[in-house]
């Protein structure tokens, strides 16, 4: 487990070099409808699985750009999971707000876990069964436990839609909670929630390789995470809700109408 965390971390901060290289000097695409990838996206994942295969070269890795043409593969027992750049509209208008989110999984589980943001520095890791931590320093949840108290981070799809799950939950929770965010980046909202800062965080709309590291980190750091749907478990769909507690979560729950 120490070397997974090690060539985990490595990998997230080697991806993130990338991106600062790349800031500022590439045009992005719409790989769909409002949903931008860019040479840097492309770039940091190529750096993140050199390094993890480089490392282990049995194990398997999916990564957010995998070309959809590529032939399957047998499962190998251990998967990379990664987000080469969470927060790529952030990326391409220069808004300091975006990560690389690196995650192994064994079996059905995530076992070690990291989201470096390159911008500010803060690298947020975890191990199943040892906490999460950020830049080294251990990281706990917040104690907020209802929801009137609550400042909880949000996203929404690309192309949003009137009946998209993720703006009814806006809506429901917006006269409820303190304060929502839309921070354009579920990775780092989930992180977010491990140190604290956000009570609670939620998506009907990502991918697994949004929130694999940060469902971990989360839990690590004493919060709780489900599905918000019934689109099976946050690591086969990459849906999520966060929150501090299981006092809170229960009353997320009850509000989006689960």
């Amino acid at each position: 487990m120490p070397e997974y965390i090690r060539v985990c971390e490595a990998a997230a901060r080697a991806g993130g070099d990338v991106l600062l290289q790349k800031l500022g000097k590439v045009e992005a695409r719409e790989k769909a409808p409002a949903d931008l990838v860019t040479e840097a996206d492309l770039a940091s994942q190529q750096r993140v699985t050199d390094i993890v295969l480089d490392a282990f070269s049995e194990h398997d890795v999916l990564g957010e750009e995998d070309s959809p043409d590529l032939p399957q593969k047998e499962a190998a027992d251990f998967r990379w999971i990664v987000d080469p750049l969470d927060g790529t509209t952030n990326f391409v208008h220069g808004v300091p707000h975006f990560c690389v989110s690196v995650a192994l999984q064994h079996g059905p589980k995530v076992v070690v876990g990291c989201v470096f943001n390159p911008i500010s520095g803060e690298c947020f890791t975890a191990e199943a069964g040892k906490g999460a931590f950020l830049n080294g320093r251990q990281i706990h949840t917040s104690r907020v436990s209802r929801l009137s108290e609550s400042l909880c981070g949000i996203g929404f799809p690309p192309g949003v839609q009137g009946d998209s799950p993720d703006l009814q939950a806006f809506l429901r929770a917006l006269p409820k909670c303190q304060a929502l965010r839309r921070t354009g980046s579920a990775a780092l909202n989930l992180c977010y929630v491990a140190a604290g800062r956000f009570d609670a965080a939620w998506s009907f709309a990502t991918k697994i390789w949004d929130s694999a590291a940060g469902t971990l980190i989360v839990s690590e750091a004493g919060g709780v995470v489900t599905p918000p749907d019934d689109a099976g478990t946050c690591l086969e769909s990459g849906h999520f809700l966060a929150s501090a507690n299981a006092e809170l979560h229960e009353s997320l729950l009850e509000m989006i109408g689960i």
